[in-house]
């Protein structure tokens, strides 16, 4: 089997020149995208009762009025993708946020009862002291519809003004898992708690993060955004990890000083486990106790984290998620970040079938 390629882009300019230049570039792309998105969704939003994409797009229209006043730069960058794309803003601000959005909906006051999916990334941070060449590491696989996949980019943005940056994403949305110019990188992973309302999501959080000048800004903006629903944020950079537990009303901060921390898909937080809008799934724990157990002995370094992520050991509950598993989930890449080399290791698809790739700034 050939391995998957990942394609990159790269824009220049203003935010709205950037904007205009991703648009065109991957036009029909995005507008694919777009509908992927809302098909799957659907089906997703079935068992609570919404039949049509009505209620969804009046979500994304009052978030997307949150963005605006949030990060003005990063509208004028949507605005700017959407239009050359030939999509209407608030569709393509829906389908790019559409966990936090669909959780607004479904995860607002009332308690439904649900019980878990099994949709879900992997994480991990490694400080000095548990890496091989004495550089913090911080890694994730980002899963979610198979579909995506067929969307999987990495896209470098060199703008007037501002640090340079990668980012592998999605087509049409902002930022995922990515690095900037400074060194400074960032990603996430998807919860699910009660109280979620109207507010910025979590692609535009993170692409608000990674065009920060320091640590110092980038935190302070996922602490005080005006969030929409739950994610988990991690945040590195050469001397510094960090990971938020967020909800669309708490931000609680670990950092992995001298220890490694470990994320999946479901709360940790005592305050935040008692407002889960589902039960950990039997997926979210096996792969939180595999990735637990790999980094607890021995020092971890580039080879070994793919081999990490690469991991079958626990079946359709793996690290590794397949298609074939039929979770609706499967991982569409992985990124091992090296804050102290500025260096961002990426591919499409899971661990063992995408090519591996190194995105820098020289």
């Amino acid at each position: 089997m050939s391995l998957l390629e990942l394609p990159q882009y790269t824009f220049h300019g203003t935010p709205t020149q950037l904007g205009q230049a991703h648009g065109a570039a991957l036009r029909a792309e995005i507008q694919a995208f777009v509908q992927m998105r809302f098909d799957a969704t659907l089906e997703h939003l079935a068992p609570f009762g919404f039949r049509d994409l009505a209620p969804l797009l009046a979500v994304g229209r009052q978030c997307m009025d949150v963005m605006r006043n949030w990060h003005p730069a990063g509208h004028d960058e949507h605005l700017a993708l959407s239009q050359a794309a030939g999509v209407d803003p608030v569709e393509l601000y829906t389908a790019a946020n559409m966990t936090d959005v669909r959780d607004v909906l479904t995860y607002g006051l009332e308690k439904t009862g649900l019980p878990a999916d099994a949709e879900g990334c992997s994480a991990v941070l490694l400080p000095h002291t548990h890496t091989v060449d004495g550089l913090a590491m911080a890694a994730q696989t980002w899963d979610l519809n198979p579909q995506d996949i067929d969307y999987v980019v990495a896209i470098r943005r060199i703008p007037d003004r501002g640090p340079q940056t990668w980012t592998v994403t999605c087509t049409g949305c902002l930022a995922l898992v990515g690095m900037n110019s400074t060194g400074l990188a960032l990603g996430t992973t998807n919860i699910k708690t009660w109280g979620s309302k109207a507010g910025v999501g979590y692609t535009n959080i993170l692409h608000a993060m990674l065009n920060a000048p320091d640590f110092a800004t980038a935190a302070r903006l996922c602490e005080t955004a005006p969030r929409a629903a739950a994610h988990t944020y991690w945040l590195a950079d050469a001397q510094r990890l960090t990971e938020w537990e967020t909800t669309a009303w708490s931000a609680v901060r670990r950092d992995a000083t001298d220890a490694p921390l470990t994320r999946t898909n479901h709360c940790l937080i005592a305050e935040h486990t008692v407002q889960e809008g589902e039960a950990p799934s039997s997926s979210s724990r096996a792969r939180l106790h595999r990735l637990q157990a790999a980094v607890a002995n021995g020092r971890q370094d580039a080879d070994s984290l793919r081999t990490l992520f690469a991991d079958r050991s626990d079946g359709v509950d793996s690290i590794n998620r397949l298609a074939q598993d039929e979770q609706g989930t499967a991982t569409n890449s992985v990124v091992i970040a090296i804050p102290g080399r500025r260096e961002l290791l990426a591919c499409k698809g899971s661990a063992d079938q995408g090519r591996w790739i190194r995105l820098g700034f020289e």
